[in-house]
């Protein structure tokens, strides 16, 4: 009786609440749904296609909000018979199961008890002004009670039921710091709520009731909601058509796993960057970026089956960034390869690395500009030792092989070593040094420092500035910043001049040059492309780092492979490991888009050119018809013999001179290596693949050699080529009775061969 009379009262109290309810305005639908925020930012394409997902709110777990339409029919109606079977007859109390419950308690019974998702979402939504119905640790008070059962009937009266199920189901909180179906079916089942089958269903009604529950006791109630679930399906259901044990398996493993990842999509580097670009403040649900989302998605693809292609070769780690030449923005930008590095968190894009003979193309723009040089000047590829400060500088090819003199045009374009660094010489590393910097390639240390090196790449950089340098190429010399990651923002301010349109139109043509780089890569090379590109690899010291680098009519694709934590890779070269790639994404972009030749520019004109002969007979090159800067151009090319052996003589070449005769034995003397030479591994070759000559000077007739290094018998000739071992050496040269005629000491630094 006195249960019953506490009801009564509470009832009458119920009608006065009630009455005065209406003046207490509630949210509207649309205002819930407004005020919705996602633990999560979606960093969204140009397109407004979806690339990645940042968590940003670390206190709570919410997903998207989802529409009602987008539910599965078994997630809701498993939600409706788990917690309001007369959802849709009732004006939001369910009276009929309120008595119910009063008696029950009355009688000391248990019951499922009368809270209506009405109620329920009364209790989750803003509460009327001067009312707290949110739930408390200790439960609600009667009070509360109250204003929750007002509250709900006010709901009613002005919601949709459809808009009531849809809100309840995105506010009501699950498990943990889950809320919202999204987040649930996101991180439990791995898919969109509207993927939910029935069994999925029941699990996620179980877990309103029990959300902290262990996965035997969800499973059970689970197994009771899918029961029900078929019944009303299907009055002819046979008991035991459902698989419990098969429900306690799917509900152990769904609440076994780990919440869905603070970051998931295809651009996760690029994503930080683009909140970090962010104003103060709560981040937005939504960013559109710069991105193109083909371009990046194509982008991962690609270096994920390259870096595959390389297994074997310890290759785990790569990255790609795609410029819009006129605008700046990035239209691609993978940072790493993901799950095939050991360092994916770290950004590829932005990391420091050696950039190799990605240097090459403003070398020679800058000497070209000067007017040192034309891209028909011969250069002399052959060995040269330049002393430095810290001994001899021995640059080689990559091929190990001299090209004897070549024209400005084929050294670039095939990539020689002993030509960029005679041609830096004549700039000097320190002018370089400013062209670069100028360029917004922030070097950490002075041309000086760097020295002659600096030509083959000695210095560090990262993909992006390099890229945006190439950019500038692009663009006829004018250089600019890279446009902010956000879609909309403020344009990139037009650049600055850094280098002549002349000079970089010729490099650029040079760049494109397939005849011109076949002497290194082939005439059928993977730098080829069906429409205007121009190009350029490297490759930095014991292959750490391979890069292709180059640019359209539209676009500036970098492409850099390596491994993050610097290990040397295992005879993968730029134009082995990132020229397909690059090439491959340069296709993609060009796939139905021309790209043309640019006009030569004012300043700029062509000339007939023709070359002198070799020693051996034959023209040096082939005649042909070459640009050159209006003033700098001629006819002919051609070498004056006496000319070429001051030359050597200057760079560093020793002549060979014969020895008189000792006791009537024509004598031998060791004319390479110098005594006390030191001589640095070069940065751009592996060391398994770089030598060091042993030259012998002799009378005619003076007899066989031999080469003895550190005691040990190597060779036998007049020449003999080393693989360079660091360390201190001496080198003798005995006659066939192993009688010494000559020996020097000498030294090697740099990183050695494995297995030697």
């Amino acid at each position: 009786m006195l249960e019953a009379r506490a009801l009564q009262a509470c009832t009458g109290a119920f009608l006065l609440w009630l009455a005065a309810a209406p003046a207490h305005a509630l949210p509207t639908f649309a205002e819930v749904r407004a005020a919705w925020q996602s633990s999560e930012t979606q960093v969204l394409s140009r397109e407004g296609e979806l690339l990645q997902r940042v968590r940003t709110d670390a206190s709570v777990r919410r997903g998207d909000w989802v529409p009602l339409a987008d539910v599965s029919p078994a997630l809701r109606s498993a939600m409706l018979l788990s917690e309001d079977k007369r959802f849709y007859a009732h004006s939001g109390v369910d009276w009929q199961a309120a008595t119910a419950a009063a008696w029950a308690n009355l009688w000391n019974e248990r019951t499922r008890g009368a809270s209506t998702i009405t109620m329920q979402l009364a209790g989750l939504v803003d509460a009327p002004a001067g009312a707290d119905l949110r739930q408390r640790p200790g439960g609600r008070s009667v009070v509360q009670k109250l204003g929750q059962v007002a509250a709900a009937e006010v709901l009613d009266r002005r919601w949709r039921k459809d808009q009531i199920l849809e809100a309840y189901l995105n506010l009501v909180p699950f498990r943990g710091e889950l809320v919202g179906i999204d987040a649930l079916s996101r991180t439990l089942f791995g898919k969109a709520p509207h993927g939910l089958d029935e069994r999925e269903a029941a699990l996620a009604a179980a877990l309103v009731r029990a959300p902290n529950a262990g996965a035997a006791r969800v499973a059970r109630r689970a197994c009771g909601v899918l029961h029900d679930m078929q019944a009303a399906g299907s009055a002819a259901a046979a008991p035991g058509a459902y698989d419990c044990d098969a429900l306690a398996l799917l509900a152990a493993s769904a609440l076994g796993r780990r919440a869905f990842p603070a970051s998931e999509g295809v651009a996760p580097h690029f994503a930080r960057r683009a909140l970090a670009a962010l104003p103060p403040g709560a981040p937005p649900a939504h960013i559109r970026s710069t991105l193109s989302a083909p371009v990046q998605r194509f982008a991962v693809q690609t270096l994920a089956q390259q870096l595959r292609e390389l297994a074997g070769r310890n290759v785990q780690d790569g990255a790609i960034v795609v410029l819009d030449n006129a605008s700046g923005e990035v239209l691609a930008w993978v940072g790493s390869s993901g799950a095939l590095s050991q360092a994916a968190e770290v950004d590829g894009v932005l990391a420091r690395r050696q950039p190799g003979s990605t240097l090459k193309p403003f070398l020679y723009a800058q000497a070209l500009q000067e007017r040192r040089l034309t891209a028909a000047s011969l250069i002399d590829d052959s060995p040269a030792h330049i002393a430095t400060a810290g001994g001899l500088y021995i640059p080689q090819n990559y091929d190990l092989r001299f090209k004897g003199w070549v024209s400005v045009r084929t050294a670039l374009a095939s990539s020689l070593n002993v030509p960029a660094v005679r041609t830096l010489a004549m700039v000097s590393p320190d002018a370089f040094f400013q062209r670069l910097q100028a360029l917004g390639l922030a070097l950490r240390e002075s041309g000086g420092y760097y020295g002659l090196g600096l030509a083959l790449g000695s210095s560090e950089v990262t993909l992006l500035q390099l890229a945006n340098a190439y950019r500038a190429l692009a663009n006829g010399g004018r250089v600019g910043p890279v446009a902010p990651p956000l879609a909309g923002a403020r344009p990139a301010p037009q650049g600055q001049r850094v280098l002549d349109a002349g000079a970089t139109f010729i490099v650029g043509d040079i760049l494109a040059d397939a005849n011109a780089r076949a002497a290194t890569f082939g005439l059928d090379s993977v730098l080829a492309t069906r429409f205007w590109s121009a190009v350029k690899t490297g490759t930095s010291k014991d292959m750490r780092d391979n890069w292709a680098l180059g640019w359209s009519e539209r676009y500036t694709v970098g492409v850099w492979v390596g491994n993050a934590a610097g290990g040397a890779m295992h005879e993968v070269s730029g134009a082995s490991g990132a020229a397909p790639i690059w090439a491959a994404v340069m296709g993609h972009l060009h796939a139905h888009t021309p790209s043309r030749a640019p006009h030569a520019p004012r300043g700029v004109r062509a000339q007939a050119v023709r070359f002198g002969p070799r020693a051996g007979g034959g023209p040096l090159e082939a005649a042909r018809s070459e640009w050159f800067l209006n003033g700098t151009q001629q006819a002919l090319f051609a070498i004056d013999n006496e000319a070429v052996g001051l030359y050597a003589a200057s760079a560093g070449g020793q002549k060979s001179q014969e020895n008189m005769p000792l006791d009537g034995v024509p004598a031998w003397r060791i004319a390479e290596p110098a005594p006390g030479a030191i001589v640095a591994l070069d940065p751009d070759i592996p060391p398994a693949r770089q030598r060091l000559r042993f030259v012998a000077s002799g009378a005619p007739g003076a007899g066989s050699v031999v080469w003895v290094l550190d005691g040990k018998r190597v060779a036998r000739g007049a020449t003999h080529a080393w693989p360079p071992w660091p360390g201190r050496h001496r080198l003798q040269l005995r006659d066939a009775r192993g009688r010494v005629l000559d020996e020097v000491p000498f030294e090697v630094r740099g990183a050695g061969v494995e297995g030697r």
